[in-house]
């Protein structure tokens, strides 16, 4: 069969099914072949080819064999690029119709619908492990109100934020903490995707009292990621009764998404009313002082794995400058240079850094370029971008002049002799001083340290 055939054939399909099903379910497979009466398909996930399998395989076979195609079995395929790659099949009967497979079984027991089992919590993410700083202050602030487990005063707490804020640690931390001081509360916490997975679970099942009990038992209800129900219509009507089932009970709910309510397309409008009731915090990307203090405490964090590794003065300040946003790519480059520093038996230096990291530093690289902190410094200090680069010594000249070159140092890779190259044709121990005085002056001169910050977070945002 060949892939235009299979393009009619969804056509067929979306008038049969709907658009809705259509765009959540058929619209992401991918036909990869047709060999011996098995179809192949690439999915996504092992959860869709699941539930494709188990209500719309009969419909897709019965289409290809309409269309002339001899099918007996769909084979359901994850994508290579997924840490698994498992197959799910289904088969035509005689009849005409598949029969469903055995439906997968989930974390906790042979029957989810009974034991609802909550998703695992990540040991490391507690309060004490979270570094807090002025962009994630107020979340924090609020997640330990919540994690008191005293009066409803707020209900939903919704945390959004972009990758790697620590939305999913403050979740986790709260979690954990209703756990140890409230071991009475029945506390829930899921993605997005398995309160999804449980509900269609329980229409395929018709169990939906079940799922409606079981839901709306729990003292608090923590779900992650919840702009992954956005333009699935029959989960999002049953989220929004579940959450005014348990608003009514006074019950507490606790919400993350990678962004706004509001902002949340495809989210039907009664549901982003609901979350907006209540408290909604963002968190917002990290400055330098909170990635600092990240990496300072995982530093602390590995002192016992690594007791003989030392980490030389200004690797963690270049660290926090250079890897700006997303706080476990930072992380994890830490984690990387410890354990590389480790098994070659070195310090932790700025060259082993440099050599151990390029391909993260250069990532990083990518979004900021001398000539881009040229034209934001010369912007910001009202002069001409000649005169930056020009050969005047004037105060009012030279001293911006050092702050480029200070921020070229720390948020480029760019050797001290290109940077000055960049600069007129300047020496690179003329650029060496320039940065050695902005690192001075930032200890003793509060504007000149404002201004360097101000211009940094101009660049990183």
């Amino acid at each position: 069969m060949t892939q235009e055939k299979w393009g009619l054939l969804r056509n067929k399909l979306l008038k049969a099914i709907g658009k809705n099903n259509y765009t959540t379910w058929i619209e992401p497979l991918e036909f990869q072949e047709l060999q011996d009466g098995v179809a192949v398909f690439s999915v996504p996930t092992n959860f869709m080819g699941n539930y494709v399998s188990q209500n719309f395989a009969d419909l897709i076979l019965y289409e290809m064999n309409t269309a002339g195609e001899s099918v007996q079995r769909l084979a359901f395929r994850v994508a290579a690029n997924s840490p698994a790659r498992p197959t799910v099949e289904a088969q035509a009967e005689p009849a005409g119709v598949a029969e469903a497979p055995a439906a997968p079984q989930l974390e906790g027991g042979n029957d989810a619908l009974e034991s609802l089992q909550a998703a695992p919590l990540d040991s490391r993410f507690t309060f004490d492990s979270f570094v807090v700083g002025k962009p994630n202050e107020l979340a924090h602030a609020a997640a330990r109100r919540v994690s008191e487990g005293g009066p409803v005063t707020f209900n939903p707490l919704v945390l959004y934020g972009g990758v790697g804020l620590g939305k999913t640690h403050l979740m986790h931390a709260i979690a954990w903490e209703l756990k140890t001081k409230h071991p009475d509360l029945n506390v829930l916490y899921l993605s997005a995707e398995q309160f999804m997975y449980r509900f269609v679970q329980a229409l395929r099942e018709r169990r939906m009292m079940d799922f409606k009990h079981l839901f709306r038992s729990v003292d608090v209800l923590m779900v992650d990621d919840v702009q992954f129900i956005a333009g699935k219509d029959s989960t999002q009507e049953e989220f929004f009764h579940t959450f005014n089932a348990l608003v009514d009970q006074n019950k507490q709910i606790i919400i993350s998404a990678d962004r706004a309510p509001g902002e949340i397309k495809d989210l039907e409008d009664r549901v982003k009313s609901r979350l907006q009731c209540g408290l909604v915090v963002d968190l917002h990307p990290t400055d330098y002082e909170l990635r600092l203090g990240i990496l300072q405490n995982k530093v602390q964090q590995y002192s016992s794995t690594y007791p003989d590794l030392t980490i030389a003065d200004g690797v963690l300040e270049f660290l926090a400058h250079r890897i700006s946003t997303n706080v476990r790519v930072l992380e994890g480059a830490l984690t990387r240079l410890f354990a590389f520093a480790s098994l070659v038996g070195r310090e932790i230096d700025m060259e082993l850094t440099q050599d151990c990291l390029a391909d993260v530093l250069r990532a990083s690289e990518r979004k900021i370029t001398v000539e881009e902190i040229q034209r934001k410094v010369s912007d910001y200090y009202n002069i001409r971008l000649s005169d930056i680069i020009g050969p005047k010594r004037l105060r009012s000249y030279a001293r911006p002049r050092q702050v480029a070159m200070y921020l070229c140092k720390q948020l480029t890779s760019r050797s001290l002799p290109e940077i000055g190259r960049r600069f007129g044709g300047r020496d690179h121990t003329t650029v060496m001083h320039g940065v050695k005085r902005i690192e001075e002056l930032k200890t003793t001169d509060g504007q000149i340290a404002e201004d360097v910050e101000m211009l940094r977070r101009a660049l990183e945002a």
